[in-house]
């Protein structure tokens, strides 16, 4: 198989409706395409770097399954606790590289393969078909195909469904045009993906500078380190942290330097700033995963005392 960047949903605040539209849960995942051929089976990230030894269990699972697939998923490993996919494990997963800790791990705990899309059956390239035909294919041929393997439902009402995941923790959801052909990468109007947020109040300690500019802020959380949040970090507020008196120390706020601050260029602030924050998920070692600023309190009280 010629590996290639699979079609990508572009992100949205709002999910197109109509009745040319289906709508999928957003699994928290890795993508993953694979390629199987009488036994032979080729695993392939979003980003083209083959997969196979990074997921044994899913190569011998798909290597059982008779015929010619090319088929479009998610890799996930569900948290027993929750219910959810984890996509902290999922992580920690793909960055082992020892052959026998991955097959160990991998029996302990396997990976699951999503399937939401079947781009090729035989001979015959799917790719230029409906959505809505690619996916009755994909059910009437891989239904019963075992654990190892789920679909992806279809359903027709988004804003049911998005009620569904906000209640539930789920990531998100995929509006997918049901007369769409299967095209490359994003340059497309054909899926969209909107994804829930959480937004938590935290405080914000510090700030952490690379080559002399502010890169981050630090964040603490009823007393426990937050993470760091950079994005949304404009130059003018970059310029007003920068007006902040910074002459606090670690032990201010913390007890011992947080894992992951080790070699930063840390500045402590004399006081905290009140944060309100949106982020994806808090991840299982409590940080908070893609935090972005919703409102920094504090600046404006601190640079009216030094006027």
């Amino acid at each position: 198989m010629r590996p290639f960047v699979p079609m990508s949903p572009i992100l949205t605040d709002r999910l197109p409706a109509g009745k040319d539209w289906g709508y999928q849960l957003k699994w928290d995942g890795f993508r993953i395409l694979a390629w199987v051929d009488g036994g032979r089976v080729e695993l392939w990230s979003k980003n083209k770097l083959p997969k196979n030894d990074k997921y044994p269990e899913l190569v011998e699972a798909l290597a059982r399954l008779d015929g010619t697939y090319l088929l479009d998923g998610e890799a996930v490993i569900m948290d027993p606790q929750t219910g959810k996919p984890s996509f902290q494990r999922m992580q920690r997963r793909d960055k082992l590289n020892d052959e026998r800790l991955i097959a160990r791990v991998a029996r302990q705990r396997p990976v699951q393969y999503v399937i939401f899309d079947l781009l090729q059956e035989g001979e015959r390239d799917l790719r230029s078909l409906a959505f809505r035909d690619r996916h009755e294919r994909l059910w009437a041929l891989a239904s019963d195909w075992g654990e190892t393997f789920q679909l992806t439902d279809l359903f027709e009402d988004g804003d049911a469904l998005w009620r569904w995941v906000t209640k539930n923790g789920w990531e998100g959801v995929v509006g997918k045009r049901l007369s769409s052909s299967y095209k490359e990468g994003k340059e497309h109007r054909d899926w969209y993906k909107r994804k829930t947020v959480l937004r938590l109040e935290a405080e914000a300690v510090g700030i952490i500078r690379k080559e002399g500019r502010v890169s981050s802020m630090i964040m603490r959380r009823d007393g426990r380190y937050f993470g760091r949040v950079s994005s949304g970090l404009n130059e003018e507020i970059k310029s007003r942290l920068l007006r902040l008196r910074r002459k606090g120390v670690l032990e201010d706020y913390f007890s011992i330097l947080p894992e992951g601050l080790h070699q930063a260029d840390i500045e402590w602030f004399d006081s905290p700033l009140a944060l309100r924050i949106s982020g994806r998920e808090l991840t299982e070692s409590g940080l908070v995963r893609h935090p972005k600023p919703l409102s920094i309190e504090g600046m404006e009280t601190y640079e009216r005392k030094r006027g």
